[in-house]
């Protein structure tokens, strides 16, 4: 499995074979919290198949979906360098297997492997860039840029438009742009109603180049 996961790129196959067997496989029903924001960390979580959210929430209940993630992806890469609490919560969406590799495991690995710790290192790099770049545009853009970056960066070329796979409800949406329910509302219907995208059994399609600008 982890020759298919961006962290581990660029290991050799000695390297990919010891963390291989060094993962445990377990399988969670849907709308399982794997981990809390706050929990002590311990481990890295490899997705085999299945999806999950990673969120944050506050006391009333509200949350902020950072990402959403399925196959091939990962999430507790960090607790494998440092003691630090959990930054965010991951439940999942659907039934979904994990590999975990614990970090006492990948303690035992770096010692006899440490090749393996400088990929690591430059792998996370890349990851730290692309949380940089969401914190960025949190920051920067807003709601409507928020929204219309979400929608771009989901979608995958179908022909000549753009379908979001995921089937989205507008508080989805706004759970990840960090906006109210009712102003995404008003965004979507706005760009369905100027043709701008369209929706097929639940599906965002996108069938031409979004505006710059609300």
């Amino acid at each position: 499995m982890v020759e298919n996961v961006s962290l581990f790129s660029g290991m050799n196959r000695e390297d990919l074979d010891v963390i291989n067997q060094s993962l445990v496989t377990r399988t969670y029903p849907k709308s399982t919290i794997i981990v809390n924001e706050g929990d002590d960390s311990d481990s890295l979580y490899i997705i085999n198949n299945g999806r999950v959210k990673v969120f944050l929430s506050d006391d009333q209940g509200k949350e902020v979906v950072i990402n959403t993630q399925d196959a091939g992806e990962y999430f507790g890469e960090l607790a494998l360098i440092d003691n630090s609490p959990r930054s965010a919560s991951v439940m999942t969406l659907e039934k979904t297997t994990l590999s975990i590799l614990s970090k006492k495991e990948f303690e035992n690995i770096m010692l006899r492997q440490p090749t393996i710790a400088l990929n690591l290192i430059r792998n996370l790099t890349g990851r730290v860039r692309h949380l940089t770049e969401n914190v960025k545009s949190l920051a920067l853009l807003d709601v409507y840029g928020r929204v219309a970056k979400t929608l771009l960066s989901m979608a995958n070329q179908n022909d000549d438009r753009l379908v979001i796979e995921e089937k989205l409800t507008q508080q989805d949406i706004a759970d990840r742009v960090g906006a109210s329910r009712e102003m995404v509302a008003r965004i979507l219907k706005d760009l369905s109603t100027g043709g701008y995208i369209s929706y097929e059994n639940r599906h965002i399609v996108i069938n031409e180049k979004l505006p710059a600008h609300y």
